[in-house]
């Protein structure tokens, strides 16, 4: 059987490698995406069954990402899950709002999402 894979784009590499440890763990494949316009393109090429995006410094490109891929037919059935990594509530409040109105699936705190990936994970995957 193959295992699913994650795409994943990190900034910040404490975050990124334990969330890329806790979905090898969870039986995922991950790649990892260093470069933001290259998101829709390994998507389509790639299929992944779901991208997770850290929006921190780079929110506003990390939500042009799920623009695109939202607009794609190709890729518009792919769940992304946000996570924020801004310490202020009113950033991450903002943050939250930008990224689910840009068409993420579910945005939440880096914290909660390491503490309940598989969770996470399970509502954005979920068939509506």
């Amino acid at each position: 059987m193959t295992r699913p894979l994650a795409l994943v784009f990190y900034e910040s590499l404490l975050a990124g490698n334990q969330l890329i440890n806790r979905l090898e763990t969870l039986d995922y494949r991950t790649r990892s995406v260093s470069d933001l316009g290259q998101l829709h393109e390994l998507a389509t090429g790639e299929r992944p069954l779901v991208i997770l995006l850290e929006l921190g410094a780079l929110a506003d490109r990390a939500c042009a990402a799920i623009r695109s891929l939202r607009a794609d037919p190709t890729t518009a059935h792919i769940p992304v899950v946000g996570f924020v990594t801004v310490k202020t509530p009113e950033d991450e409040a903002r943050l939250s709002a930008q990224a689910q109105q840009s068409g993420a699936r579910v945005v939440v705190g880096e914290t909660a999402l390491l503490t309940h990936l598989n969770t996470v994970l399970d509502q954005a995957l979920q068939v509506d």
